[in-house]
């Protein structure tokens, strides 16, 4: 079976408390505090596995839970850290937050490992209450709850070029032609039910990945069908190639199949849509060789309207013929793609939901002329947000306004182009 999404729950470990102790030996009649610190909460991290091409070892487990800290004890002891938990996926996967499908992070390319949930902090032992005016202090601070989140992990195969199509058009049997990979092949529709990935090694070129998309049908895009699990295999290609039977041979029109599959990739992701794109005409050797020609204009002719500029070639993968030729034009139009991998910006900060209650400060500085903003909360937003992301930026900006820290702002007097300062951050304010 090959799974491709699960739902799971995760948790980091709790802090251990800190411990109320008092030194007593013989002959010391007041030794005073020596109640240990309760040990860090495990971090719970998800990790890319090599190994690894499913999830369907999540389908039967389904909670996972980093171990808790210890509690602190006698003699200065501090209680051992809690062991992180590592759950470990295949490249490609998708962390979401379940209730806003909102993204957590994207385990792939350099993003090998991270850590989704920190484990809780140690409580202090009562040897850090110790004053001059409580000497005997008979408390000690408990340590922090772990975090707990539900997570939607889904798997976007990771390849240059995602073949698609109706069922039973040829994309199997050209994948099997064009690389080493061996995908199911038959007769009837539905044959490849989950994603195939092949490498393409042409001559002259450092080649390229393919993955076959299972068959697409009218309505995939509202998930008729298979066509969600599908679709969102095709997201991280650079180049889609769309093969379609120009022989007709199940009755249908190519140049209308071609239609239907575009509006299904509109339908679903104006991105996906407008990613470039081949159309292969598959099954040619069943034409005469005179009348390849005219066959190929019949499906240049029907898409110029809406696809002009969408190069057509003739292919028969069964035979061969064209393949090669195909092959140079898939590469050549990735190399005037963008060389950046194609990732997904996180958008979910587990951090930021336990950030709320926590103060800060917003003041006016007359020496250096700038405003501050300072505290805790903005130190720790600071920490996970990645403000060179358009995503962590909006965030950013987003968390300036919800937290009334614009208000603030401008209850001070603020003006265009005046400075706000946030620990080592510095911009100019514009309305």
């Amino acid at each position: 079976m090959f799974a491709d999404t699960a739902q799971i729950y995760i948790r980091s470990g709790n802090g251990g408390d800190g411990h109320v102790g008092f030194r007593r030996e013989k002959f010391v009649a007041a030794g005073g505090p020596n109640g240990g610190d309760g040990g860090r909460g495990g971090d719970l991290i998800f990790e890319i596995d090599e190994g690894l091409n499913t999830l369907n070892d999540f389908q039967y487990i389904r909670k996972y839970c980093a171990k808790n800290g210890e509690n602190g004890g006698n003699n200065r002891c501090n209680g051992a850290d809690g062991e992180d938990l590592v759950i470990r996926v295949p490249e490609g996967t998708i962390i979401k937050e379940a209730e806003s499908g909102k993204v957590i992070a994207d385990m792939s390319h350099e993003n090998r490992r991270v850590v989704v949930l920190k484990g809780g902090r140690g409580g202090k032992g009562n040897m850090h209450y110790a004053t001059p005016t409580m000497q005997v202090p008979k408390y000690a601070q408990p340590g922090q709850k772990g975090r707990e989140l539900n997570v939607i992990l889904e798997l976007k195969v990771i390849a240059d070029v995602g073949l698609v199509g109706f069922p039973n058009v040829g994309k199997s049997t050209f994948l099997s032609r064009v690389s080493n990979a061996r995908p199911k092949i038959a007769n009837y529709h539905f044959t490849t039910l989950n994603p195939n990935l092949g490498v393409v090694d042409l001559e002259g070129t450092d080649g390229f990945v393919i993955a076959d998309i299972p068959g697409l049908i009218e309505g995939a895009s509202e998930g008729v069908g298979l066509g969600h699990e599908f679709l969102k295999h095709v997201e991280r290609c650079k180049v889609i190639l769309h093969i379609v039977d120009a022989a007709s041979t199940e009755g249908r029109d190519p140049v209308e199949d071609i239609r239907m599959i575009n509006t299904e990739l509109r339908k679903y992701s104006e991105t996906l849509a407008s990613k470039p794109q081949i159309i292969a005409a598959n099954k040619m050797d069943l034409f005469p060789e005179e009348e390849r020609e005219e066959v190929l204009q019949k499906i240049r002719d029907g898409i110029r309207k809406d696809m002009p500029e969408t190069e057509v070639v003739a292919i028969s993968a069964v035979s061969g013929y064209g393949v090669r030729e195909a092959l140079y034009a898939v590469y050549h139009m990735l190399e005037q793609c963008e060389e950046s991998p194609i990732m997904f910006e996180q958008e979910y900060y587990p951090d930021a939901a336990d950030a709320g209650s926590e103060p800060f400060t917003v003041e006016y500085d007359p020496d250096d002329c700038v405003y501050v903003v300072e505290g805790p909360r903005i130190d720790r937003m600071l920490g996970y947000t990645n403000l060179d992301s358009e995503k962590g930026f909006e965030f950013f900006q987003n968390f300036l306004k919800t937290n009334g820290i614009l208000d603030q702002l401008e209850a001070l007097g603020i003006k265009d182009g005046d400075t706000v300062r946030m620990y080592g951050l510095q911009f100019d304010y514009y309305k």
